[in-house]
């Protein structure tokens, strides 16, 4: 079976779980939205007077919840943290899934190149990544459409891109870290790991202003709801800086998975 195919139907199944997950969290996310607007401004004062390490915990800085897409990018501060999530888990299994589940052999007995191997998981893992995008987009912009049908989807369409540029930093992520890995079985926590201290580090960047210098370091930083519904949008720098990561760690995964050792 052409391994394309056969990584996205061995995928199928976690995917609906994931799009469960989704459609869970923004119904039941945006189902509040209705009492937050019948509160008037007076939910922007009652935010206001939180805790700031709790607004930055809820990723409420700068964001008028009065207003549809306000509450949204609310939201979205959840969305991005599962759709990271899911990238940085995807890319770490994809790569030693053969090893975790004994199949090496039947791999590597199959007459195709190691890039060819690496390109097909990836051109899958593309695939997976893109349908989690438009899941969340749909599910979204249903959701916003339901209780605005004036509001501008725009907004929503800068977070969905920005969303899919940091899916595929920790795709990326995982898949190099996988690729270098000598122990198949730590790449997941590695990931993950990698992934946890970034977002900390994004909560700690938003309680400190002495450590705003740190925001090229985690990718959480890159793209701010608080930016990209507001007029500021995308910034070339984290442009670049996202342009250079992914295509930094694909370059490192090809070339070290070409070297790997397989355990069979």
């Amino acid at each position: 079976m052409n391994i394309f195919w056969r990584e996205l139907r061995s995928s199928r199944k976690s995917m609906i779980w994931w799009c469960i997950g989704l459609l869970f969290m923004v119904v039941s996310g945006m189902s509040k939205y209705d009492t937050m607007k019948n509160s008037g401004q007076s939910v922007n004062e009652i935010f206001g007077a939180m805790p700031k390490s709790l607004q930055a915990i809820f990723g409420l800085s700068s964001l008028d919840l009065t207003t549809i897409t306000g509450y949204f990018g609310m939201l979205f501060s959840y969305l991005a943290l599962m759709a990271a999530i899911h990238a940085a888990l995807l890319g770490s299994t994809m790569i030693t899934k053969e090893e975790r589940d004994k199949t090496s052999e039947f791999l590597l007995a199959k007459p195709v190149s190691r890039t060819r191997i690496v390109a097909s998981k990836l051109a899958a893992s593309l695939i997976l990544l893109l349908l989690f995008n438009l899941v969340t987009y749909g599910l979204s912009a249903g959701m916003v459409n339901y209780y605005e049908p004036s509001a501008d989807l725009s907004g929503i369409g800068r977070l969905m891109a920005g969303m899919l540029i940091l899916q595929l930093i920790f795709l990326s992520v995982g898949m190099a870290v996988a690729a270098v890995s000598l122990r198949p079985k730590s790449t997941v926590s590695i990931a993950t790991g990698i992934l946890v201290i970034a977002y900390i580090l994004s909560i700690a960047i938003e309680l400190n202003d002495k450590l705003d210098a740190l925001r090229f370091i985690t990718p959480f930083k890159y793209f701010e709801a608080k930016k990209l519904v507001g007029s500021t949008g995308f910034e070339g720098v984290y442009i670049w800086l996202s342009a250079a990561i992914i295509l930094g760690a694909f370059v490192l995964t090809f070339a070290a998975y070409r070297k790997r050792d397989l355990k069979i």
